[in-house]
């Protein structure tokens, strides 16, 4: 498995936001890989802000409160496994 860099010197909590937003589901089952393509993606599709990225969850966590919680918490754990260089160096 490789263990790409974050596509910037973004954190795992940016990082999960920046997923929270992106197409991928946890009933997708997706790789690391998947992971990082989805988030390099995303990251992409934000014009490289992960600003605008946020204003995205927020809108999100807005329109469907009662499954934000459910899906940040996947979030932050699949970024976790996905960029585990970037939680082991904290």
């Amino acid at each position: 498995m490789s263990h790409t860099p974050p596509p910037t010197s973004l954190n795992t909590s940016d990082l999960a936001e920046v997923l929270f937003c992106c197409g991928l589901q946890e009933s997708d089952h997706p790789s690391a890989e998947q992971v990082r393509k989805a988030i390099d993606d995303r990251i992409g599709a934000c014009g490289g802000d992960s600003a605008a990225c946020v204003a995205l969850v927020a809108q999100e966590a807005g329109d469907h409160p009662e499954t934000y919680t459910l899906r940040m918490r996947w979030a932050l754990s699949t970024v976790s496994e996905a960029y585990r260089d970037l939680t082991s160096a904290a």
